[in-house]
């Protein structure tokens, strides 16, 4: 299932499952949420709109029950990723907290080199092993769009890394929560094996 709060990419998203042969709902019902098998909160969009918007939804309690509970894997893309954290300088906002970490800005000191938002294809350097990395390899270009990137406060929870200028995390895992921030719907062969590890979690 794909959560549908209010920001942008849901759509993408689905026709990139169901490019790959997987069939889902974009749904904001909490029935939904209780029935799904797993979880994509795809967005693209500003972090504080964001979690106004989801707490606007009443489903806050339903999806700790899935995370922690019933401990189902969950996907957060790009801002999706980000609203995973504790915190984020973009609007000053509290996130859901799922994860020990902080959303910060870019802070670039070549600014004619490496531009903000970070926009084009990129490698990811792992940090550790996962399921949701079978096959992909170092080479492997994905696609970004951010502005803002995540700091977990635990470097075990690094999954990946990728070099703008300096070294960020660009994927992150803690059990059954993952998070990318890159773009796995806009990234091709490379993105579409992504997304079946981890339909195939």
């Amino acid at each position: 299932m794909i959560l549908d709060y209010g920001m942008g990419n849901l759509h993408s998203v689905k026709k990139k499952l169901e490019h790959i042969g997987v069939s889902t709902i974009i749904s904001d019902n909490r029935k939904d949420i209780i029935k799904a098998d797993k979880l994509i909160l795809p967005g693209v969009g500003h972090f504080a709109m964001a979690m106004k918007n989801i707490n606007s939804l009443d489903v806050i309690d339903t999806l700790l029950d899935f995370v922690f509970v019933s401990k189902k894997p969950i996907l957060g893309v790009c801002l999706g990723m980000q609203i995973m954290s504790g915190f984020s300088e973009e609007g000053n906002a509290k996130g859901l907290n799922w994860i020990d970490a902080q959303v910060l800005l870019f802070k670039i000191t070549d600014k004619l080199k490496f531009k903000i938002p970070h926009i084009g294809w990129n490698t990811l350097l792992k940090s550790k092993d996962s399921p949701l990395l079978n096959g992909i390899h170092e080479k492997d270009e994905f696609y970004f769009v951010h502005s803002y990137h995540v700091i977990p406060n635990d470097n075990n929870d690094i999954l990946t890394e990728t070099d703008y200028e300096y070294r960020f995390c660009s994927a992150f895992q803690k059990e059954n929560i993952f998070g990318v921030q890159f773009h796995p719907e806009k990234s091709h062969t490379a993105g579409e094996l992504l997304l079946r590890n981890f339909v195939n979690l």
